[in-house]
């Protein structure tokens, strides 16, 4: 197994230059990474530079924070041309108000916007607690997702062990995470 090919390299800071990104796609194709992972838009740029490597590029919507629009998610998944991936934050305050409807409707117009290409939904687990990790999973296989994500990174803590075993318990062979 290539564990380099599991491997999403990641640039999403608002100090992001031209100069820096293309750094992070040449460290891509040399180590022969999964992706890279860009605000979208960084996405026309990257796809630019790596079209002579298998390295996919990946973009996030909704981030960091998930509480944008639903319309403003899938409208940006749209015209995130030349992402292969898209890595969408769920709307978490809808989660923790138990809104359930509204939380997978978010993220099925992600996955229809992104027109079979993988989403990966970030659920940002260090907000939740055990009951609305299963619940979140549950309606993000429900809505179509390839993966379930813990966490964006700018929260209050990343993965856990516990979290990824909790959300693979829960989305089995159904989602991956």
């Amino acid at each position: 197994m290539k564990m380099n090919k599991y491997i999403d390299h990641t640039l999403l800071k608002a100090d992001a230059t031209q100069d820096k990104i293309q750094v992070l796609c040449e460290e891509a194709k040399k180590y022969d990474f999964a992706s890279v992972c860009v605000n979208t838009y960084w996405v026309a740029y990257c796809a630019k530079l790596l079209n002579d490597s298998d390295v996919k590029v990946c973009t996030v919507v909704g981030f960091p924070l998930g509480a944008m629009s639903t319309k403003a998610k899938a409208f940006e998944t749209s015209n995130a041309d030349g992402a292969e991936e898209i890595d969408m934050v769920m709307n978490i305050g809808e989660m923790k108000a138990h809104h359930y409807d509204a939380v997978r409707d978010d993220v099925a117009a992600v996955v229809k916007a992104a027109d079979g290409h993988c989403v990966k939904v970030i659920l940002e687990t260090c907000l939740l607690s055990e009951e609305e990790i299963v619940k979140a999973c549950q309606l993000c296989v429900e809505a179509g997702a390839t993966f379930v994500k813990t966490s964006t990174g700018f929260s209050t803590r990343g993965a856990t062990p516990e979290d990824v075993k909790l959300m693979k318990d829960t989305v089995k062979d159904n989602c991956k995470v």
